[in-house]
């Protein structure tokens, strides 16, 4: 699922700097990788939904079968499919503890979560997949607090330049962040026109 391509190779391909090393990248090579990356390519529909699609799996990074399940249920959700889909993949918890800014790319996250440095509400939570609801608590766990990546993030270290989204309350001394409801769309800080996403599903 993770795969080993390059990061910056793909987020060339995608068109979108998936890690900080990756947007150095991009402003020298702002194209395709590849030896035909400058060249004009024909773009389907389909092509068009597809890469759309791929490219919002890749800032969460998540499998198909994962993606598939969260747009089964953002379709179940009222209002726009879309932007409940997003919402749905925004309350994953390695996504949360990147926006809180205790790790510095989707995929430090997912790992700091998997070996078993988070808890939620003190229990100790190790699937990255895990729905954080509003009113949870989520702190890296005592253990785990002297640790380098998390002595980094809390000086801010990982703090990204904008500001922490608002519907996260975050502590960084304490190592801890809640999230105080559920996002909105617009404050989500995810590159994607989710309406492409949605007819590629549909189709």
């Amino acid at each position: 699922m993770n795969q080993s391509r390059p990061k910056v190779k793909k987020s060339r391909a995608l068109g979108i700097a998936l890690t900080p090393k990756a947007v150095k990248y991009f402003e020298a090579r702002p194209y395709p990788p590849g030896e035909h990356g400058r060249g004009r390519k024909q773009s389907s529909d389909y092509k068009v939904r597809l890469l759309e699609k791929q490219r919002l799996r890749a800032q969460y990074d998540i499998s198909e079968r994962q993606m598939v399940r969260a747009y089964d249920r953002a379709r179940k959700v009222e209002g726009k499919t879309g932007e409940a889909l997003i919402i749905e993949l925004e309350r994953r918890l390695d996504a949360l503890v990147l926006r809180s800014g205790l790790a510095r790319t989707i995929y430090q996250a997912r790992q700091m979560v998997v070996h078993g440095h988070i808890s939620v509400n003190d229990r100790k939570v190790d699937k990255p997949s895990f729905r954080v609801r509003p009113g949870d608590v989520v702190m890296v766990r005592e253990r785990s607090r002297e640790k380098h990546p998390f002595q980094v993030a809390r000086e801010g270290g990982y703090a990204t330049d904008g500001e922490t989204p608002r519907y996260l309350e975050v502590n960084l001394q304490a190592l801890a962040f809640r999230l105080d409801r559920d996002p909105n769309r617009k404050e989500i800080p995810v590159i994607c026109d989710e309406q492409l996403v949605v007819e590629y599903y549909a189709r």
